[in-house]
């Protein structure tokens, strides 16, 4: 039995929330020196594009309207399979300007699909 569309979304803002979580108070200087946080960051990016490129295959309407769908899967695809040259500040950025975004899309999707 295929799962209910919303776990997908569920799964994405679990992995954004800890990225708003292991980021809160940190700087590019710490995440740079830190590999566990890296590792940590770039895992919860992996797991974030990953429920929403399943999303998109169960369903493409709601999929549709996870702002930057697309560019979220794209770059979880860099961090697996291009994992040796990972830009940390390309990283960095996208935690510190889209998460907070995407994280709020998410919220209101989940809420309004009585999740």
């Amino acid at each position: 039995m295929p799962r209910d569309p919303r776990t997908y979304l569920w799964d994405a803002r679990q992995a954004v929330g800890l990225l708003l979580r292991f980021g809160a108070g940190k700087t590019f200087a710490d995440y740079r020196d830190d590999p566990m946080l890296r590792s940590a960051v770039e895992r919860q990016f992996e797991i974030t594009g990953e429920a929403l490129n399943q999303l998109r295959k169960v369903d493409a309407e709601l999929a549709a309207r996870v702002p930057d769908l697309n560019r979220i899967v794209a770059f979880r695809n860099i961090l697996i399979h291009g994992y040796a040259s990972v830009d940390d500040a390309l990283v960095w950025q996208t935690l510190t300007d889209k998460v907070p975004v995407l994280e709020a899309a998410l919220r209101d999707l989940l809420d309004g699909a009585g999740g």
